[in-house]
């Protein structure tokens, strides 16, 4: 009779998990062969004898073939290393350093510039930076630039944006991690290297250059060479740039989707540009408030008839407001309804102007308090919950709230309340609810446990 011999072999499998990492396993087979067994029968067949057979398990690991492996798995590997592990991957053999020079591994990238003296962030190497420039800047299309404050790190951006003359980017990001960077060059020299990009790209969609030195001819440069594309400009404190110089954009960019921009820049002839007919319905406006010194910035009056219009042509715009004023600042604001859907305070604001936000906000879906002083906000938030019948989110930082007015606030809103982080110093007791009590009463009204926060979550 026949009786198996078994050896067991490794197999070591590449796989991806869901994260894009890597991942090795060492699979164990069962590999069985025919072993030839000696038997013998009397001439009776009465007896037999049975010959013990002494299987001998070996275990064998065989090396993968590396090279071998589909480029399309490498090249979904590569996309998850940190551009210094790539390069070193790429010196494995002919066939990582083909996937490594794919034009599909270079068309996201983000250049990462920073001091070594000054920061503890990790720096795009200069070498890697002058090997991407000479054999893959054609292939850019997604870029963007992370600087820290230097205007060491500032420039070395400037000088690579002067070199993507061969590339055609849709997307672009300049990011200062930390102010001034960019603000701390020569005006002229920034310009020069960005509108090499405004040049030589014609298909610009996405542009996010907050806190530059961009200015109007520049972006004359932008819309001649990429109106057509332009989709997302976020251009929030550029100085330089005029109402008249972001009205040119909204004249020639009729596909602009996304607009963000200080409060100076906005004006009733920028409204009414993105109301003309010609242009696509906006879907996100963000326009940030700011005053660096109280009593020295004076804020104008949009007028009534020109947000009117502008919400009549784009109906579900998402108008985001930032306000960083000084309470005595706020007298233009809020006179008169504003269809602002998010409302976020980063300073302290008062009772009268919270309870004009319950008045003239109808379409408030999102707000947020950072402070208000010690006076409680019963009655403006009482009337924001009657009136502002779309708000779903609310934040409260430094304020101070009655647990029965806040009670009573958000049984008013119910269960749209999808976010409610409000501090636990924010609630005051009182004769009808303690501490103890709100949590219970709270979670009651909005369908899910709700705890007060131990600190800001926005």
């Amino acid at each position: 009779m026949r009786s198996a011999a078994g050896s067991r072999q490794f197999q070591v499998l590449f796989l991806i998990n869901r994260t894009g990492a890597a991942i090795f396993i060492m699979k164990r087979g069962r590999k069985t062969n025919e072993a030839n067994s000696s038997s013998s029968e009397d001439t009776t067949g009465k007896e037999s004898k049975r010959h013990k057979v002494v299987e001998k398990k070996t275990t064998v690991v065989q090396s993968p073939d590396w090279a071998n492996l589909l480029q399309d798995i490498i090249l979904q590997v590569f996309q998850y290393l940190p551009l210094l592990d790539r390069a070193h991957a790429s010196q494995v053999c002919r066939s990582w350093n083909q996937v490594f020079h794919m034009p599909d591994l270079w068309r996201c990238f983000e250049f990462e510039l920073n001091q070594p003296a000054t920061s503890n962030l990790r720096t795009t190497h200069p070498e890697l930076i002058k090997q991407i420039i000479k054999r893959h800047s054609n292939h850019l299309q997604y870029v963007s630039f992370k600087v820290d404050s230097s205007k060491e790190s500032a420039e070395a951006a400037c000088d690579i944006l002067s070199q993507l003359v061969n590339c055609s980017l849709k997307t672009l990001g300049l990011i200062s991690t930390a102010r001034p960077s960019f603000m701390d060059l020569p005006k002229s020299h920034f310009i020069s290297a960005l509108t090499v990009v405004f040049v030589n790209s014609k298909s610009l969609s996405s542009l996010k250059i907050d806190d530059t030195p961009v200015d109007d001819p520049s972006l004359k440069v932008l819309v001649a060479n990429n109106s057509d594309t332009l989709k997302l400009l976020k251009m929030s404190s550029c100085p330089h740039v005029s109402p008249a110089g972001i009205l040119c954009v909204a004249d020639q960019c009729h596909g602009l989707r996304e607009l963000a921009l200080n409060y100076h820049l906005l004006s009733d002839e920028l409204l009414l540009a993105l109301s003309s007919e010609k242009h696509v319905r906006l879907e996100h406006l963000r326009i940030d408030v700011v005053s660096e010194n109280p009593g020295q910035t004076q804020f104008h009056t949009i007028q009534k008839s020109s947000w009117d219009a502008f919400i009549k042509h784009s109906p579900k715009v998402n108008l985001v407001m930032y306000f960083f004023l000084y309470e005595e600042e706020f007298d233009p604001f809020f006179r008169y309804e504003t269809p602002v859907t998010h409302l976020y305070f980063g300073r302290s604001v008062s009772k009268d102007v919270l309870g004009r936000v319950g008045m003239t906000c109808p379409r408030l879906v999102e707000l947020v308090v950072c402070a208000n002083g010690l006076r409680p906000l019963d009655e403006e938030l009482i009337c924001i919950a009657e009136r502002c019948k779309f708000l779903s989110a609310v934040g409260l930082g430094e304020c101070e709230v009655s647990c029965s007015a806040f009670v009573e606030f958000v049984k008013m809103c119910g269960g749209r309340l999808s976010q409610l982080s409000i501090m636990e110093e924010v609630l005051i007791p009182d004769q009808k609810y303690s501490l103890e009590q709100i949590h219970w009463e709270v979670s009651k009204h909005l369908g899910r446990v709700w705890f007060p926060d131990m600190m800001p979550t926005w």
